[in-house]
């Protein structure tokens, strides 16, 4: 789910433009909604003097017209997608424990990444994207490693002795890690407003889900602490990359540069590791696969390209919380009534950050 210098800052991944689009088979990229269009008919674009089912007999725009402008904000339609990568990835935990009821944890994150990148294959095919420009292929490695690979590995290894409430702690402290991650790649510093918003998010969640797990570590917070870095590396290089090209175009061709690897790690973990075939195992494949992984990570970066890194990370704040919320509903774990107040909390400082001058 990180070479043009000059779209390194976070400012300029913040983009109040639609997102650039790929060229069709004719060689035409699809344009924006800026500027005027042409009616085509049967045989072709209409003559000079057509009138437009689009305008009205004196020129004006008429409902046709009034239908295509975007009926949002850029930004407000950018946070809309950034936040639903977060309900997406608020379900990873309790689809791997699911997925862990099969499958070992080799075997689960070398199937997870197949099945996500052959879904992902389907799609670029289907849209005749042609291959990444080399100046990108290193940050689509950081990706790879850090969002299709390593954070995956990392998590699905604790979640074999941590509970889910317990891995929350990790997602807790992203958001402030990605921040920090992007301030070092672009060489920008948010507001101090942001920062304090930011670190006070942070601690809300970390104090809330080391209450709920009782505070004490576990063998698992090494795994935990390592994916934390990996995939805070891995999403401000992607938010970076999702300015330069399509979103789900960033995490489609790091999914189908990890799948060679990806099938022989599949073989390999599938023949050591025992196998037991369940329904909860086989939904949580699915979802770590399509939901979290292809879905998630599409919206995801598409929402880190229109709002920046800083203020997207910052939405995943919620994330902790919702996590707890889908383990009482679907692992049947306790909720503590604390769970409120600290929500309220957390809502606070993501609104602090997304207003504040980054």
């Amino acid at each position: 789910m990180r070479a043009n210098d000059s779209a390194t800052a976070s400012t300029a991944i913040a983009v109040t433009a639609p997102e650039p689009r790929t060229a069709g088979p004719s060689g035409v990229s699809a344009a924006g909604t800026g500027g005027a269009s042409r009616t085509t008919g049967p045989s072709g674009p209409s003559a000079p003097g057509a009138v437009s089912s689009a305008t009205g007999p004196s020129g004006a725009p008429g409902p046709a017209a009034v239908s295509r402008t975007p009926a949002s904000d850029p930004r407000s339609r950018g946070t809309l997608l950034a936040g639903l990568g977060v309900v997406a990835f608020s379900l990873t935990f309790p689809s791997t424990v699911w997925g862990l009821e099969s499958f070992g944890p080799w075997s689960l994150v070398a199937l997870r990444s197949t099945l996500a990148a052959l879904l992902a294959g389907v799609f670029l095919l289907a849209g005749r994207v042609p291959l990444p420009e080399r100046r990108h292929w290193a940050g689509l490695a950081v990706v790879a490693g850090g969002v299709v690979v390593g954070f995956p590995l990392l998590t699905s290894l604790a979640l074999q002795t941590s509970t889910t409430s317990h891995a929350a702690v990790v997602v807790g402290l992203l958001p402030l890690t990605t921040a920090a991650f992007a301030a070092l790649r672009t060489g920008r510093r948010p507001s101090r407003t942001f920062w304090i918003a930011a670190v006070s998010g942070a601690v809300v969640v970390l104090g809330f889900t080391l209450a709920e797990s009782g505070g004490a570590p576990s063998t698992g917070d090494l795994y935990l602490f390592g994916a934390l870095l990996v995939c805070a590396a891995g999403y401000t290089e992607g938010g970076r990359l999702a300015a330069l090209m399509p979103g789900w175009q960033v995490i489609g061709w790091a999914l189908v540069f990890c799948l060679p690897p990806m099938l022989v790690a599949s073989a390999v973990a599938l023949s050591l590791e025992p196998v037991h075939l369940n329904a909860h195992g086989v939904v949580g494949l699915v979802w770590v696969a399509a939901g979290s992984t292809f879905f998630g990570l599409y919206v995801w970066y598409r929402g880190m390209a229109a709002i920046g890194i800083p203020k997207a990370s910052q939405l995943q704040l919620a994330q902790p919380l919702l996590t707890l919320v889908w383990s009482v509903s679907l692992l049947g774990e306790d909720l503590s009534p604390t769970a409120p107040v600290a929500a309220v909390a957390v809502l606070v400082c993501i609104a602090v950050t997304q207003r504040s001058k980054s």
